[in-house]
């Protein structure tokens, strides 16, 4: 399993940020987490706050920044609340299209300050978040989200990140 991942830096920040490494190493634990053992292409544009909330708006109908976008290449949601998704299929050439995601450097750093977490962790959750989203997981439906979160905490982990929603109260 490889993944050739295309990256678009239009906010030079990142690179402080290694978004290169972050970014290949998180969708590498996902696709190696879930078993897919084909080629996978993905792309991610590693922008700031104003082109995201463009794209928001554009896609969405929301004109706000948010932190991460995602576009599946095809629908692979699973019907039942709380199902996994199947993985998806490669193409005759042995490779599956997953599509592309957007990430803010703006309020990734934003986030990642408010809740006093490193940047990078931060930033490894979010990618990790949206190539599950380009697989078909979703958090719309409460048992969508716990399966999702559930993975995320998982894969973070593998990778020594804590896990992005233990709260201490």
């Amino acid at each position: 399993m490889t993944a050739d991942i295309s990256i678009d830096i239009t906010d030079p920040r990142w690179a402080d940020v290694g978004i290169d490494d972050l970014i290949a190493t998180a969708a590498e634990a996902v696709l190696g987490h879930l078993g897919l053992a084909e080629d996978c292409e993905l792309s991610v544009l590693a922008c700031d706050d104003a082109r995201i909330a463009e794209l928001n708006t554009e896609f969405r109908g929301k004109p706000v920044p948010t932190n991460v976008l995602s576009w599946p290449a095809e629908e692979r949601g699973a019907d039942a609340p709380g199902a996994r998704p199947g993985l998806p299929e490669p193409d005759m050439f042995g490779t599956v299209e997953l599509g592309d995601i957007a990430i803010s450097y703006d309020t990734c750093a934003r986030e990642a300050a408010e809740a006093g977490k490193p940047l990078a962790d931060h930033t490894t959750h979010l990618v990790v978040h949206g190539v599950l989203h380009l697989l078909g997981y979703d958090h719309i439906r409460d048992p969508d989200a716990t399966l999702m979160e559930g993975l995320e905490v998982e894969i973070l982990g593998k990778l020594g990140v804590p896990d992005p929603y233990y709260r201490e109260d």
